[in-house]
């Protein structure tokens, strides 16, 4: 079963104490707990996708127009939460990927203070079967 975890980050505080904001260290640390996690979901042949993603401030929501060329809108100011990154899993189990999500959520911050950051999972659909 294939599950996307989403990892959540808090829009409040992110110009202030988002991680761009963090000493170099912190960032180094952070970013290798993930390449860690990353090295041994692919070892253990779970690891379909993962991608950090750019920050808030660069987030649009599109649309098409009705002659099918794109309206955009944002970045959004009131959203209180904005999504940094996913992993794609292809696991035996939900409980395994609520495993991978709770050590994704537990990646260190600053300080090397562990984050506890809010992880969506939820299933990846697969197509019906086609019939022959």
């Amino acid at each position: 079963m294939k599950y996307m975890l989403m990892m959540h980050a808090p829009k409040e505080g992110w110009t202030t104490a988002g991680i761009g904001t963090w000493p170099p260290k912190d960032i180094q640390a952070h970013i290798q707990f993930m390449m860690d996690l990353n090295a041994r979901l692919r070892a253990a042949g779970e690891l379909v996708d993962a991608q950090g993603l750019a920050g808030p401030e660069e987030a649009k929501l599109v649309r098409a127009r009705s002659d099918g060329t794109p309206d955009t809108d944002g970045p959004f100011a009131e959203a209180k939460e904005f999504l940094a990154g996913f992993w794609i899993v292809d696991v035996d189990s939900t409980a395994r990927a609520y495993a991978i999500a709770a050590q994704a959520s537990a990646a260190p911050g600053k300080g090397g203070v562990p984050l506890n950051m809010p992880i969506e999972v939820r299933q990846v659909m697969s197509a019906p079967p086609v019939d022959a």
